[in-house]
């Protein structure tokens, strides 16, 4: 079968790119060199792939994406894509979103969305299913496991790892070398969405260096976890978390201090 796609007068497209069956490239449009895609990929106006990406299949890399080099898009998976929200969402903060910038040698999974106005460093890998809303921060050697979300405006440091189905919500901070186990919950509305005092109050927790949240805890809004502190699976974070401090139970308390061959400096 002979290759169809429809590549735009205005986009640079090296020569060597080597697709499959229907790609589309829009205007202004920048493909470097060493480049893969599959078939049916979409790039739109402005977007520029960096040199050695592959894009499989049924890929969209969305308006002024910047992809880095050698970065890996899995299939069906949205890169860039525009938030639509509700005339009552707390998301919105005005004014168009830069296209989402991702570094070298990414990784994203399969059928996992990315939103525009968000920026990923260097080596992050993205898990299939994950969502990561706009205006978010991720640092280099990130990991998001397979179906996390990551709500808007989140700030995630460098070779944090969150695992598989974990929730984190907007506005939260995470520092570097962070570890989410898997189902953890993270709040920032102690209202529910009634009252106009919400609006006000509207606050992610902030998980300080090194701290481990364990599986299935659960984490109230405004909440800082010190650096170092081990969340155990299950617990529900009420009040602020101590640094280097073992805090378990529903409401967690205060156990013991981490022990000295656990801590980063030690590893």
């Amino acid at each position: 079968m002979e290759h169809s796609f429809q590549i735009s007068s205005s986009a640079e497209v090296a020569e060597d790119l080597a697709q499959g069956f229907g790609v589309v490239i829009a205007e202004g449009a920048c493909i470097a060199e060493g480049c893969t895609f599959g078939s049916f990929v979409v790039v739109e106006a402005g977007a520029q792939i960096a040199k050695g990406c592959v894009l499989g299949n049924h890929v969209t890399i969305c308006a002024d994406a910047v992809l880095g080099a050698g970065s890996v898009i899995s299939d069906f998976a949205i890169v860039g894509k525009r938030p639509r929200l509700s005339p009552q969402s707390t998301a919105g903060r005005g004014g168009a979103l830069p296209g989402v910038r991702l570094g070298e040698r990414c990784s994203v999974g399969s059928h996992t969305v990315i939103m525009a106005g968000t920026t990923l460093g260097d080596g992050v890998i993205v898990g299939d299913g994950a969502g990561i809303r706009e205006r978010c921060s991720i640092g280099d050697d990130v990991v998001v496991g397979r179906a996390v979300t990551v709500e808007n405006d989140t700030v995630i440091g460098a070779r944090s790892k969150m695992q598989s189905g974990a929730y984190v919500t907007a506005y939260v901070t995470l520092e570097e070398d962070v570890f989410i186990a898997p189902m953890v919950v993270t709040t920032n509305d102690n209202y529910m969405g009634r009252t106009e005092k919400r609006f006000a109050e509207l606050k992610g927790c902030i998980i300080r260096r090194g701290a481990r949240i364990g599986g299935g805890a659960h984490i109230l809004p405004g909440i800082e976890i010190g650096e170092e502190a081990f969340v155990a699976t299950g617990s529900v974070i009420t009040r602020d978390i101590e640094p280097r401090m073992l805090v378990m139970g529903v409401p967690a308390k205060p156990v013991r201090p981490i022990p000295d061959d656990e801590l980063l400096e030690n590893q």
